[in-house]
């Protein structure tokens, strides 16, 4: 059994700054999409009510989602693509993270009974999580920041 692999330690620091700018990216996206939502809200004008404290552990557990999500997301893009610039690749792998995510957050039943806003919302928010995280590790990959697995 060989044991080459391309796997060094070189490879997993680039590894851990992709994961790491991925993860970055994704919790402030989910921040701000998270304060839109929760901005009109009473617990946001009471907040020393009973109901922030809640809403403070649900935005939490949301974030660390999001920040989980992008930080493996970054991980796959940055294996996925390679030395690739094939356009269709990059927006595959952000359309099946954004699916599985948003697809993932929709209560069927809410969703149908809605005339399907969730889905859409979900999957735009999810896009938006993963496309502006692939972005910013498409410049950090053309800056050098990052380096391309394999290179």
């Amino acid at each position: 059994m060989s044991t080459d692999t391309q796997f060094t330690a070189a490879e997993r620091v680039e590894s851990l700054k992709a994961a790491a700018l991925g993860s970055g990216i994704a919790a402030g996206v989910s921040l701000a999409i998270a304060a839109v939502h929760r901005w009109p809200t009473p617990a946001a004008r009471f907040p020393l009510g009973a109901a922030t404290s809640l809403s403070t552990l649900t935005l939490g557990i949301a974030v660390a989602i999001a920040t989980l999500s992008g930080a493996l997301f970054a991980l796959t893009y940055r294996y996925a693509v390679r030395q690739d610039t094939n356009p269709q690749l990059k927006a595959g792998v952000i359309l099946a993270f954004a699916l599985v995510r948003g697809l993932a957050q929709v209560n069927v039943g809410s969703a149908i009974a809605q005339h399907f806003w969730p889905f859409a919302a979900a999957g735009a928010e999810s896009l938006a999580l993963f496309g502006l995280a692939g972005l910013g590790l498409d410049q950090a990959l053309r800056q050098g920041w990052v380096k391309p697995f394999g290179k």
